[in-house]
């Protein structure tokens, strides 16, 4: 069926997000744009845009390319290769839990100001996808399915940009990671081992890690403020992160605190991927913190380099954070190509 207007009388179908219970229970509802509503027919438009290779100018990455299911939606190198065979400067960032990010900043540097919007930039950046839009539009146009399918999911199969990167970021918004072992523990399922609560009180203790600012703490599931901070890789910047966005100097070095979820599965790690295991990541902040002009007032032990923990806390602590990893999530048939 073909059909350039709105179909009269045909409706999508509404597709409410699978809200986890402790999110439900902690934290506000997601944020849906009001002009993009959840389908499920936009849902699968947008999963069969992911992993298509037809957004690449020469057909050979998708956005699952960078954005791997088997590393939580990132891939295993420091930086990401686009279809030039080019490195780019920045880490992949893991998609899940996205619909939360309250302020609606993405990217690393918090360049993109919605996730319909962060879907826009990679098609044509030339290190990425190396494409442009007009050519991607008319191969998604000519393409045997997908009129119809924007059909079923938009009321038209006149096929834009906006209406691609809507599909895209409905898909993403149902990439939740919630089936963690300390998931399970916070409802009352499962018990932490001795190591892992002692963890979890580093963690939390201002005199040891101190890491719950800028990462949250069990009531806050999404262990992860979505906020920008310098955490004291470098003394001197080559790349100023969201001072680039904003422009202001007191930005300079600061990036997005991820998400601590399913670190077993998205190393290495920091906006640059420089630290390839969890212990080089801990060993920062615990004796390797680097002065600057922004450095964030919460690195309070600068002056000492970090937070100087034992290596047993910093042992419990590792097991701590790998207790917050999903495998359920990676495995999700649903999040599969």
């Amino acid at each position: 069926m073909s059909c350039s207007n709105e179909d009269m009388g045909y409706q999508p179908t509404p597709k409410s997000l699978n809200i986890p219970q402790l999110f439900s229970d902690n934290i506000i509802t997601p944020v849906i744009p009001t002009n993009n509503p959840q389908t499920t027919e936009g849902i699968a438009l947008g999963k069969k845009l992911f992993f298509d290779n037809i957004l690449s100018a020469n057909g050979t990455q998708a956005c699952a390319s960078c954005h791997s299911p088997q590393n939580a939606f990132t891939d295993n190198t420091p930086t990401s290769d686009g279809i030039d065979g080019v490195f780019g400067t920045r880490n992949s960032m893991p998609l899940f839990n996205l619909a939360w990010n309250y302020n609606e900043r993405f990217n690393w540097d918090g360049l993109a100001l919605s996730l319909e919007r962060q879907a826009l930039e990679p098609v044509e950046n030339p290190i990425e996808l190396h494409s442009n839009w007009t050519n991607v539009i008319e191969r998604l146009q000519n393409h045997p399915e997908y009129p119809e399918l924007f059909r079923l999911a938009f009321k038209t199969n006149t096929i834009t940009k906006e209406l691609t990167t809507k599909a895209i970021a409905q898909f993403e918004r149902t990439l939740i990671s919630a089936n963690s072992k300390f998931d399970n523990y916070s409802l009352g399922q499962t018990s932490l081992t001795p190591q892992e609560l002692n963890g979890l009180d580093i963690f939390l203790r201002e005199d040891k890690g101190d890491c719950f600012h800028c990462h949250g703490n069990p009531n806050n599931p999404l262990w992860t403020d979505n906020d920008f901070h310098n955490n004291g890789l470098d003394a001197t910047f080559s790349d100023l992160g969201l001072g680039t966005v904003t422009g202001d100097p007191n930005d300079n070095g600061k990036f997005k605190s991820p998400s601590l979820r399913n670190l077993a599965f998205t190393a290495p790690y920091m906006h640059d991927g420089r630290f390839e295991t969890l212990d080089e990541v801990i060993n920062h902040y615990s004796e390797g913190l680097q002065n600057s002009s922004t450095i964030d007032p919460l690195m309070k032990q600068i002056d000492q380099g970090g937070v100087q923990l034992s290596d047993q806390d910093k042992a419990d602590l590792k097991a701590f954070l790998l207790s917050l990893s999903d495998p359920s999530f990676i495995n999700n048939p649903e999040f599969q190509d």
